[in-house]
């Protein structure tokens, strides 16, 4: 078999191109002075206009242990006719019949995630996220369940740092009116539809592994559960909401992402529903908010539902005029606060001028 050009293109970077982009991407920080203030601008992770991010991945599916589900990511190219991105295409289908091996107790299951990034001069690379408040994902969703998982380089290497992917399509469980609590997050039948148990946690889920979006998510609706055609849209979702699991178990005690030291990002599909699944992604990147250099090819694409900018981003979180020390707001800034204690009591004394 003879790759072809387009084969040869999509390849996965080696390790003199990989040091190169690290050390050029290093350098343009330390020479716009960016990590001395939040950036203003996105640092994409997996951007699936390029045919090699895809081919960077690598998919996973219950038949590793003998099961029936199906897992596939594929290139999709543009269509400039429909506003559509080149994007990949994670689809399969889901099935929870058991095989012959009695020791697999639960099938039902599959994910992508990009593959070992590898080596560049100074070691293993990793992804620095730590400037950055949102992992943000520009996706077309059929409606299912899916969780976002982030790897870092933890202590524990099987440890899965997980939120679940909110879209305006989001397909949330209904319960009957007899049930006594409506809440998903008290349901005692949730661990078996989300795929997340309860073990460690038997009376509520975490709130951003639920079925209802926490009010930190920010998409493009403020419901998640309107009906309709599905289409392109953004959601941002903060890294200090994501929880610690360990093989399905939310674990005890939580601790905070590793975001100087991430691994792999991607994303599952545990909900256990029989039948197909289709979910495009556009690109998944870290992130402060939508920025004025973002919101063109945002409108483009999303159309309707598309983000607005971010107005801390559009101004690096600071007014010229509110720092003036005459203005009110600045004023008011600067007033102690009476219920304040220990060292933030002297905050005030810090900032007199």
């Amino acid at each position: 078999m003879i790759p072809t050009a387009r084969c040869m293109a999509a390849k996965p970077s080696g390790f003199l191109k990989r040091s190169a982009e690290e050390l050029g991407r290093v350098s343009r920080i330390a020479f716009n002075t960016e990590a001395l203030h939040t950036p203003t601008k996105p640092y994409f992770l997996l951007d699936f206009e390029d045919e090699a991010a895809v081919t960077s991945c690598k998919t996973m599916a219950d038949r590793a242990v003998g099961g029936f589900s199906t897992a596939s990511l594929d290139y999709i190219p543009a269509d400039p006719s429909s506003n559509t991105p080149a994007h990949a295409r994670f689809h399969g289908s889901i099935s929870t019949k058991l095989p012959a091996n009695w020791r697999v107790e639960r099938t039902g299951y599959a994910a992508f995630r990009n593959k070992d990034r590898g080596f560049w001069l100074f070691g293993r690379l990793y992804w620095d996220i730590d400037p950055y408040s949102y992992l943000a994902l520009r996706v077309k969703s059929d409606g299912r369940r899916y969780t976002v998982n982030i790897q870092t380089d933890s202590i524990v290497e099987t440890d899965i740092h997980q939120h679940r992917l909110y879209t305006r399509h989001h397909r949330v469980k209904q319960l009957s009116p007899s049930e006594d609590n409506p809440s998903p997050l008290s349901s005692p039948k949730e661990p078996e539809s989300s795929g997340i148990s309860e073990q460690q946690h038997p009376l509520e889920l975490p709130q951003s592994l639920s079925d209802i979006p926490p009010s930190s998510t920010i998409i493009s609706s403020a419901s998640a559960t309107t009906s309709g055609s599905t289409g392109w849209e953004t959601i941002m979702l903060p890294f200090n909401s994501f929880v610690r699991t360990n093989h399905g178990f939310v674990v005890e005690p939580q601790t905070s992402l590793l975001r100087q030291r991430v691994k792999s990002v991607g994303i599952g599909l545990t909900d256990r529903v029989e039948g197909p699944y289709d979910l495009r992604i556009h690109r998944i990147w870290a992130t402060n908010g939508m920025s004025e250099g973002e919101i063109e090819e945002e409108r483009q694409i999303c159309g309707e539902n598309a983000l607005p900018v971010d107005e801390g981003v559009r101004t690096g979180w600071s007014s010229s005029e509110s720092q003036k020390p005459g203005n009110a707001t600045y004023q008011e800034q600067r007033k102690p606060d009476p219920n304040a204690k220990g060292i933030k009591a002297l905050k005030h004394e810090w900032d007199r001028d």
